[in-house]
């Protein structure tokens, strides 16, 4: 059933045509099918007939969408008030969005309506209260709800359940409410009881006093849960399936009577359940979990999250009921065969929760066969409509499925890329969108260590359980057993693993803090699960060998050696391993190699599809010839930013280097410089060869002198010890002065605000030696390349920090002089005019743009002669915000959090301001460059931290910069998003 994709695609465009024709049926079949009523009820009366009144906040202002939108049978023409997809989801969220055209696409969805995302930022800003407006819609809606189904809210005997579920426009998995079966009470229980039995209904009624009491209430689950334990070992069971009605009577009780240990009464009003649902689902938008999970994955400018009230549907009604979650292709791997989970007589939080062991969904088809068989229908469909991978949950009540939510599914980075080939291969999606399905996180995770060899004696030796491999990769750390620890170790730098009985979305910070995430219980779909495998990191989940004890702060693993089973005993604090691609578990730390990101052919298909689509080019910075190769291994097109201070550090140089900054007089810093000369030319010679062929732009010397010199100990020291005063001794003798003399000279060099002091261009000026030394180092080793190793050296020098084009123009004469005299340097030793079989050594000269004035004079630079600009932006972000980023730490973190700033601006590029800078300032200059007949050589790029992050580099490409340049592990994700930028229009 998952082939014949042409025809499903087919099928959909027909199924569009004959909707109206279809309405009709499945109207009929809903009515008859549904909700398998006895009897016609009278819906004469209306839930606007309650008692209960809430108080609600006065009119919500500049609403510009209805309030509420609702969707099912005879709702489909209601997201035609919406000019486009993304305004769909932008306003109903995704849940409410994908609700509604599941309807249109004729599948199964229980009626209900949405409240929409802007009702949740109104909310949040009226004192946490619904309007009248808004409530009165609610109601309404309500009424309408009760006709399409044929019950009432709140009526005695055939009672309306509904649910309340979150659903925001970027799917949080597990991090909003949910509220589930609103609705049961003493009253509707009898109902429900005569018409599907009293274990049902009491099943639902202790499934409602949990949930409402602990998302509405604020009761910790852990006290419902506890009542639950106790009863079960009283009875003798362990499932909770297996209690009996007269036991699950008393367990209502003794919910209830948690609710009065808390200090709290159990709403019996089913509009007033109704009313509080709602507003704990907005306010769920505010909590810590969901907050720090924005923050993880970097979700800003929402509106809200949506709430969708929904009939109810019930897997719990007996053998031929059940629930499950379902992804149309392996999440982990890719491969395409339904996966997932599914549970027998049990509603949708016993699966995610992972409170039973759910069974694979492959074995639906011998359970329950038909609706197997509709639901790979469903699954066809959707892949089809979405071109993309789906995660799907359902119920089925009496052999009936019913489609309660669909979205993209989360998956892991291999599995993203073998998903995005086979679709564009099975013709469910173009070219664009196969590169829109993977995420630069997939592409981040493939750039992730793994274990050095799973198949040696030692890795083996070292296994002592196993459990499912829910999140692919390799973790190192050691032993958490709470998410407060792991922020702690986190925050300190240490590695750690959160080793939990399970997740819950109260442990989010946890699970981003740590390396890798175990637990005994959950499955492939569980929240442990699905939130790891969405941040891309490590998960073993369902270790039923596992045995936590909290207080103790120990964890019990048995040894599987297929002879016998011995316990291992693992403390906090210990050092564990686990392998999320097969579920392994190790003790110690094992071995991880660096990833091999070109050694996969579907990887290297993939980005070919990446370069054949992007139009903006992309560099690395590199430093070292090393670097240079990797960049070149991983997809670079040259070198936008070599560093040239980077190589002075190195310890063979760095006192050459300090002898030319300390230098009594100029013959001994011409000394120290030809010492240099020597370093920087071989450095040179061995990056360019490493990017034979491709541009190579070096950065001319740019911080500040004195970071290159030592802290003397008689600096801090009055008195000083024998062995400091030797090491200060011995320095100062290696630089031929006096300890006087060297404290002296670093005095001097000593500067207010060095960032803004003698550095750049400025050094350049003051020191015109030094340029003419580095000049020189570059000009030589390309001529080495050319003419002694025949290669193609492309080098271009960079003037670092302009803030005038008079400050270029004097770099810029004092570089191309140096360049002219090393080549008639070398044609008189060579006797010849032409250089290697070129008329002149073609070095570029271009600036840095750093400084706000360089950006507003952009045109008159590109007059003094420069052939292209790069632009610093982290400088730039740092001046044109008045931030110094060396101590941002101390309030942007405030900034972000109340929402002053909605992104890190030396992480992602502040587009009102910086970018603005940039995008113009770069017009500015190809403009001047056009005037000047120079259009065809001159280019604008990024180079600084901005170049590797995804949503910059999407901005710049929009926005008609060349190139940006990114460190080498960061250039695979440059590429995808240069390649999302042009793709994202066309999709």
């Amino acid at each position: 059933m998952m082939n014949n994709k042409k025809v499903i695609v087919v099928l959909i465009g027909l199924i569009q045509l004959l909707n109206g024709l279809q309405q009709r049926a499945i109207s009929r079949r809903m009515h008859a099918q549904t909700y398998q009523l006895a009897a016609t009820v009278d819906v004469a009366k209306t839930v606007t007939e309650a008692k209960f009144t809430p108080a609600l906040s006065h009119s919500y202002k500049d609403l510009k969408y209805n309030p509420v939108v609702s969707f099912g049978v005879g709702h489909e023409s209601e997201l035609k008030i919406f000019s486009n997809e993304k305004e769909i989801r932008n306003i109903l969220g995704g849940k409410g969005a994908n609700l509604g055209k599941m309807s249109a696409l004729g599948l199964s969805v229980p009626p209900g309506f949405t409240l929409t995302t802007e009702v949740c930022a109104a909310y949040q800003t009226n004192d946490k209260k619904l309007s009248e407006e808004v409530w009165k819609s609610v109601l309404a809606a309500m009424s309408q709800l009760e006709k399409s189904v044929g019950r009432k809210f709140g009526d005695a005997d055939a009672p309306l359940l509904v649910s309340v579920r979150s659903g925001a426009a970027i799917s949080m998995p597990g991090m909003l409410d949910t509220v589930l079966n609103l609705g049961v009470n003493d009253n509707t229980v009898k109902g429900l009881s005569k018409q599907f039995g009293e274990r049902f209904a009491l099943d639902s009624y202790r499934r409602f006093l949990n949930m409402f009491g602990d998302v509405v209430m604020g009761i910790p689950h852990h006290h419902f849960e506890n009542e639950l334990k106790a009863i079960k070992l009283a009875a003798g069971v362990e499932e909770d399936s297996q209690l009996p009605a007269e036991k699950l009577k008393i367990l209502v009780e003794k919910y209830k009577a948690v609710y009065e240990q808390h200090g709290k009464t159990f709403p019996q009003d089913p509009v007033e359940q109704l009313y509080e649902s709602i507003c704990a689902v907005f306010s769920s938008w505010g909590s810590d979990r969901a907050v720090m999970y924005r923050s993880a994955e970097g979700i800003t400018g929402l509106l809200g999250t949506a709430v969708n009230v929904q009939a109810m549907v019930f897997g719990n009604m007996g053998p031929t009921s059940g629930t499950g979650v379902c992804f149309t292709r392996n999440p982990n791997t890719g491969e395409h065969l339904l996966y997932g989970e599914y549970l027998i007589n049990a509603q949708g939080e016993d699966v995610v929760a992972g409170i039973r062991t759910p069974e694979p969904i492959s074995t639906l088809k011998d359970a329950l066969p038909e609706a197997y068989a509709e639901l790979m229908r469903n699954v066809n469909i959707l892949e089809a409509y979405y071109h993309d991978m789906q995660d799907i949950e359902f119920t089925i009540q009496e052999g009936k499925l019913y489609m309660l939510q669909t979205r993209s599914g989360k998956r892991a980075g291999q599995a993203a890329i073998n998903i995005a080939l086979d679709m564009l291969q099975e013709k469910l999606a173009t070219v664009e969108q196969a590169i829109m399905m993977v995420k630069p996180e997939h592409i981040k995770q493939l750039l992730h260590p793994q274990f050095a060899s799973v198949d040696s004696d030692d890795y083996k030796k070292a296994v002592v359980a196993s459990g499912l491999a829910a999140s692919p990769g390799a973790a190192v750390g050691k032993i958490v057993f709470s998410p407060e620890a792991a922020e702690a170790s986190y925050a300190i730098g240490e590695p750690c693993i959160l080793v939990r009985e399970d997740t819950s979305p109260e442990d989010v910070g946890g699970m981003w803090a740590s390396e890798g995430i175990l637990t005994a219980t959950g499955g492939y779909t569980s929240h442990a699960s699905v939130v790891a495998r969405g941040w891309g990191k490590p998960c073993v989940c369902g270790c039923g060998d596992l045995h936590i004890d909290y207080e103790t702060q120990t964890a019990i693993l048995f040894r599987k050696d297929g002879k016998s089973k011995k316990p291992v005993t693992l403390r906090a604090g210990d050092w564990i391993s686990i392998n999320g691609d097969n579920g392994e578990i190790l003790v110690g730390k094992q071995i991880l190699s660096p990833p091999n990101f070109k050694g996969s052919k579907s990887i290297s298909s993939f980005m070919d599809l990446v370069d054949k689509t992007k139009k903006m080019r992309v560099l690395a910075n590199a430093d070292t010839p090393h670097d240079a190769e990797e960049a070149r291994r991983n997809g670079a097109e040259g070198i936008g930013l070599t560093r040239t201070e980077h190589m002075f550090f190195a310890e063979d140089r760095i006192n050459v280097v300090r002898r030319m900054i300390l230098a009594k007089d100029q013959a001994s810093r011409q000394q120290a410089l030809d010492e240099l000369l020597v370093y920087q030319r071989k450095d040179f010679q061995g990056i360019l060869e490493a990017m034979d062929g491709l541009p190579v732009t070096v950065r001319l010397l740019d911080p500040p002198l004195h970071e290159f010199l030592p802290r003397l100990h008689s600096d801090d020291k009055v008195s000083l010890s024998a062995t400091e005063m030797a090491a200060d001794e011995a320095f100062a003798a290696s630089m031929d002065m006096t300890i006087q003399e060297v404290q002296f000279a670093i005095q001097r060099l000593q500067e207010v605000n060095p960032m803004l002091g003698l550095r750049g261009c400025r050094l350049g000026i003051v020191i015109p030696e030094l340029v003419e030394m580095q000049t020189r180092a570059l000009a030589e080793a390309a001529i080495h390349n050319q003419c002694a190793r025949g290669l193609c050296p492309r080098a271009e020098i960079m003037v670092p920090l302009i803030g005038s084009a008079a400050e270029f123009s004097h770099q810029a004469k004092l570089i191309r002089d140096t360049v002219k005299k090393v080549e008639q340097e070398f044609r008189q030793k060579e006797g010849g005019d032409v250089m290697c079989g070129a008329n002149q050594l073609d070095i570029k000269v271009g600036t840095m743009i750093e400084v706000p004035r360089a950006a507003l004079t952009a045109a008159e630079i590109v007059k003094a002669g420069a052939e292209f600009f790069s632009y610093g932006t982290n400088d730039l972000t740092q001046m044109t915000f008045g931030f110094s980023r060396d101590d941002s730490g101390s309030f942007l973190p405030q900034y972000l959090r109340d929402g002053i700033l909605q992104r890190d601006p030396f992480h992602t590029i502040d587009e009102e301001a910086v970018g603005l800078l940039v995008v113009q300032s770069a017009k500015a200059g190809k403009a001047m460059a056009n005037e000047m007949s120079n259009t065809h050589t001159f280019k604008a790029g990024v180079c600084g931290e901005h170049g590797g992050d995804p949503h910059s580099v999407r901005y710049f490409a929009r926005n008609g910069l060349d190139y940006v340049s990114c460190s080498p592990f960061r250039v695979p994700l440059a590429r995808l998003a240069a390649a999302q930028a042009v793709a994202q229009d066309l999709v």
